[in-house]
C-alpha cells in the first residue's frame, strides 16, 4: 500500500524503512530537510510540505503522525486536514493522552475523516524486531491499514491488535507503559539488593544472564538489563536521574478515577519524580524527627 508518514524521529524513521522493506510506497515529511533526506536514500518519497505530501498520495489517503504527544499533534493536523478529502484516514502513532485521540477523533468525524490511534511499542529496536501496535478506530479504517500493520508488526499475525473503538489504542498503550514502570523498579531494585552484599562480590551481569533464560523473571527488559550491566555494574557515564514520559501518571490518574488501587505503578512513579532531587528536604526532615522522637544520630552535612 502507499502511506505516508509525518515526523521523522528515531522511531519515525525506523518505520519507513520496515514499510519499505516490507514493499510498501511511503512519502515522508518532517521539518527537518535533512531527516527527510535520510529516508529518500533508503528509498523513500521525499516531501517538503504537507500539502506536496497530501498531492502525492492518491484518495483514499493514509497518513500516519509520528510526533510528539501534545499541541504538536493538534498543530500537524490543523495544518495537514486543509490538504486532505473526505474519507481520507488520519493514524496518530505517538503517545498520545487517550483523551486528546478521542476528542481528536470526534473532531476529524465531523470533517468526514477516519482517525486510527496506534499505541506504538518497540523503541529502537523496532526495525529489526517488529513493533508492538495497539490499535483503536473504526472496522473499515482499521482495514484499511492493515497491510501497513501487518509489515510493522513482528509478524502478520502477532504483536498486534485491533483492540477496540478510538481512543481505545492509546489507552491501552497508556497501561502498558505504567506497568513497563513497575516493572522497571522492581528490576532496579533487586540489582540494588544484589549490588548492597558486598562481602558475596556478586557479578550482576552474569546474574542478570542466568535470569534470562528459564527464569519466572525472564523478559525483555531483563535483556536489556543484562546489556546494560554487560559495560559495567557500577553503570559509568550514567547519573541517577530518571525522566517520565507522561504515560505512567495518566495511568495512575485513571486507577484514580476508577477506583482500581495501583501501588506499585504510583510508587514507581515516585520513585522516578524522587531520582530527580539534588537533595531531598523531605529526607532531611526524616532525619530530624527521628533525632527529635528517638534521639537518632543526624549525619552533618559537609560544610
Amino acid at each position: 500500500m502507499k502511506l505516508a508518514m509525518i515526523g521523522l524521529g528515531k522511531m519515525g524513521a525506523n518505520m519507513v524503512e520496515r514499510l519499505l522493506r516490507g514493499g510498501h510506497e511511503v512519502v515522508a515529511y518532517d521539518l527537518s530537510e535533512d531527516a527527510v533526506e535520510a529516508v529518500r536514500k533508503k528509498g523513500a518519497t521525499g516531501a517538503s510540505s504537507l500539502e506536496e505530501l497530501a498531492a502525492k498520495l492518491d484518495a483514499p489517503r493514509v497518513v500516519w503522525v509520528m510526533v510528539p504527544a501534545g499541541n504538536p499533534v493538534d498543530k500537524t493536523l490543523e495544518a495537514l486536514l486543509p490538504h486532505l478529502e473526505a474519507g481520507d484516514t488520519v493514524i496518530d502513532g505517538g503517545n498520545s493522552n487517550f483523551h486528546d485521540s478521542l476528542r481528536r477523533a470526534a473532531w476529524l468525524k465531523e470533517d468526514g475523516f477516519h482517525f486510527v490511534d496506534v499505541g506504538t511499542s518497540g523503541g529502537i529496536w523496532g526495525l529489526e524486531q517488529g513493533y508492538s501496535m495497539m490499535v483503536g478506530g473504526d472496522d473499515d479504517a482499521v482495514e484499511r491499514i492493515r497491510p501497513a500493520l501487518e509489515t510493522l508488526a513482528p509478524g502478520p499475525d502477532k504483536g498486534w491488535g485491533h483492540v477496540g473503538p478510538a481512543g481505545s489504542g492509546h489507552f491501552v498503550k497508556m497501561v502498558h507503559n505504567g506497568i513497563e514502570y513497575g516493572a522497571m523498579e522492581a528490576y532496579a531494585e533487586g540489582f540494588a539488593i544484589l549490588k548492597a552484599k558486598k562481602e558475596l562480590d556478586l557479578d550482576l551481569h552474569q546474574v542478570a544472564e542466568i535470569w534470562r533464560f528459564g527464569s519466572v523473571i525472564r523478559s525483555w527488559l531483563l535483556d536489556l538489563t543484562a546489556r546494560a550491566l554487560a559495560d559495567g555494574q557500577d553503570l559509568p557515564g550514567i547519573a541517577p536521574y530518571v525522566d517520565d514520559s507522561g504515560e505512567g501518571r495518566w495511568t495512575i490518574f485513571e486507577a484514580i478515577d476508577l477506583n482500581i488501587p495501583a501501588p506499585v505503578i504510583t510508587l514507581a512513579l515516585q520513585e522516578r519524580l524522587r531520582s530527580r532531587l539534588d537533595e531531598s528536604y523531605a529526607d532531611k526532615l526524616l532525619a530530624a524527627m527521628r533525632h527529635q522522637f528517638g534521639g537518632h544520630a543526624i549525619k552533618k552535612e559537609d560544610a
